[in-house]
């Protein structure tokens, strides 16, 4: 920028002198060219010292415009930089309102979808808020059934072995489950309903042995009752169905796992008397065979049995006594001789009877089914109608013949059961051991005085065999964990004393025996037992018809103890 102030100064000095000097006078030529010159060269200098300062001034000027147009380029550039980054910014504030609008365009669909599927939900809960309250309602319900009654049941496991002197030794595993629930319908009204193993035609059972090459094991209902029992009268219990025994009795007058089927009524008073302390009255009505066949109306005629039982509580110190006495008559019992071969579960079926022509009788045919199937007596038939008698029938009976000659088997004697029980208990100084002792006398008073022989006439001078003598003595109980009980039950049992077919199944025949019993109890937790059982008996007459005799014991001879011994392992829940 100086060179260019020079280069244009120096011209504009020396036309600057040149006219200071045609102005001015003419000298002589040396006199005046020395005054010119030092005039001029001073003027010169004036005039240089001048424009030096009005060119300093016009640098500082031209700094100051250089310096204010750079400030001016600077903030030119800034500016453009803001603009550029005003325009970036407007872009992408235009992008996003533009995004902004279409996210809002979204927003308002989603919206509207929203504002659908809330509508949608609305309804949806408000239909899940009335499914819910009526579920809540039926959950209500359902919890408030199974509150009312109690689920249980029980597993055991039984190993047997048997061993009788001339008989080869047998062992067998055996299965038992029951399961089911009871409880109240309602303040007055109470009900149960039980599922157990067993064959279908063996009701002294509950047992299913391990066998038949791993099948399925037969379950079925063991018992369905409803019971009456009002709030406010609490002495009067009605039952009907079928239903475990509600009397006092033993395994004389029926098998534990039987459960028989029909009506009971009981009375029962708590009394506070110093030693009577309840009185108990009881009707029982049980119906066990329904006849639907028959010409004639006698022939129609079902069976039954009709009964009851009076009972009290006696209690003084520690000793407590249950004395009861049981009256049981059944009605038209021979149905149990001519049972179908549903009820027996009859494995074959055929006939001994000759038809003509010809003359050769029908061959026997063998039929699938599970159970104990057809019993004999002696000259009965072998084929459905025949005996039901799960554990063999040991009852007298005698023949008569059809119209057709097919013999018919009949009891010789009826069955009036009168037995009286008393169940003691003394507490003792040990709570865990106390003493208990069942005595009991059975009588059938409809028995014949004359018992037949064993081919089937009567023998004089034996009397009537009708009567039951037994005793259980054991110490213990079975309470709480660790608890045990040991204990020695014996029994005589004669011929007619009861009906064979529902009589105890694990002793050695159902009557006309002398058996023991050997037991032992202990309670490992406070759901499992562990227990051993130990059958010693043997036929009491073999004389009598129908007796069970051991291989090779002939008629007359004193039979060989069987002795049949249990391991059980019980699970309770």
């Amino acid at each position: 920028m100086r060179s260019v102030l020079r280069w244009c100064v120096v011209p504009l000095l020396a036309t600057t002198l040149l006219a200071q000097t045609a102005a001015k006078p003419k000298r002589k030529k040396t006199v005046a060219r020395a005054a010119v010159t030092a005039a001029d060269v001073q003027a010169l200098k004036d005039a240089l010292a001048a424009q030096q300062q009005q060119i300093e001034q016009l640098r500082q000027a031209m700094q100051s415009r250089d310096a204010a147009l750079q400030q001016a380029q600077q903030q030119a550039q800034q500016a453009q930089q803001q603009l550029q980054q005003a325009q970036a910014a407007s872009a992408e504030a235009q992008q996003k309102a533009s995004s902004a609008e279409t996210a809002a365009n979204e927003q308002k669909e989603t919206v509207t979808r929203l504002n659908t599927d809330l509508a949608d939900v609305k309804t949806t809960l408000t239909n899940n808020a009335v499914s819910t309250q009526d579920e809540q309602k039926r959950m209500s319900a359902l919890e408030g059934l199974v509150g009312r009654f109690r689920f249980t049941g029980d597993v055991r496991v039984r190993g047997e072995n048997f061993t009788q002197d001339g008989v080869p030794d047998r062992n067998r595993a055996r299965l038992r489950v029951r399961f089911g629930f009871d409880g109240k319908l309602n303040e007055d009204f109470t009900s149960g309903i039980y599922l157990a193993t067993g064959s279908l035609g063996d009701p002294t059972t509950t047992n299913e042995t391990l066998t038949n090459f791993f099948d399925r094991k037969t379950i079925a209902l063991d018992k369905a009752w409803i019971t009456y029992n009002p709030v406010a009268h609490k002495w009067v219990s009605l039952t009907a169905g079928k239903f475990a025994y509600l009397w006092q009795r033993t395994s004389v007058t029926g098998d534990p796992d039987l459960n028989p089927e029909g009506f009971d009524q009981k009375f029962s008073w708590d009394l506070r008397t110093p030693f009577v302390k309840n009185f108990t009255i009881q009707g029982i009505e049980l119906l066990y065979n329904e006849s639907n066949s028959g010409s004639t109306a006698k022939a129609r005629q079902d069976s039954y049995a009709l009964g009851g039982q009076v009972s009290a509580k006696l209690q003084m110190g520690p000793w407590t006594a249950t004395p009861s006495f049981l009256s049981l008559k059944w009605n038209r019992p021979d149905a149990i001789l001519q049972a179908s071969g549903f009820a027996t579960q009859a494995t074959t079926t055929g006939s001994d009877v000759p038809v003509v022509p010809p003359a050769t009788g029908v061959p026997t045919l063998p039929v699938t089914g599970e159970g104990p199937g057809c019993q004999t007596v002696l000259g009965g038939p072998k084929f459905p109608p025949c005996v039901f008698a799960p554990n063999g029938m040991t009852n007298a009976t005698f023949l008569s013949l059809t119209s057709t000659g097919v013999p018919v088997p009949h009891f010789y004697s009826g069955f009036n059961y009168a037995d009286f029980i008393l169940n003691n208990q003394i507490k003792t100084p040990l709570a865990r051991l106390p003493i208990n002792l069942l005595l009991e006398f059975e009588d059938n008073l409809d028995a014949e005085s004359h018992p037949l022989d064993a081919t089937g006439k009567v023998m004089p001078g034996l009397g009537s065999q009708n009567k039951e003598y037994g005793a259980d003595f054991n110490v213990g109980q079975l309470k709480n964990k660790n608890d045990i009980q040991i204990g020695y039950a014996w029994l005589r049992q004669e011929q007619d004393s009861v009906l064979a077919s529902f009589a105890e199944s694990d002793q050695r025949a159902p009557t006309n025996i002398l058996q023991h019993r050997i037991y032992a109890l202990w309670k490992l937790r406070s759901n499992t037992v562990a227990g051993f059982t130990w059958y010693r008996g043997r036929t009491l007459n073999t004389n009598l018809e129908n007796a069970v005799k051991a291989t090779g014991v002939k008629v007359g001879q004193v039979e060989p103890y069987l002795n049949r011994l249990q391991f059980d392992l019980i699970y309770t829940f």
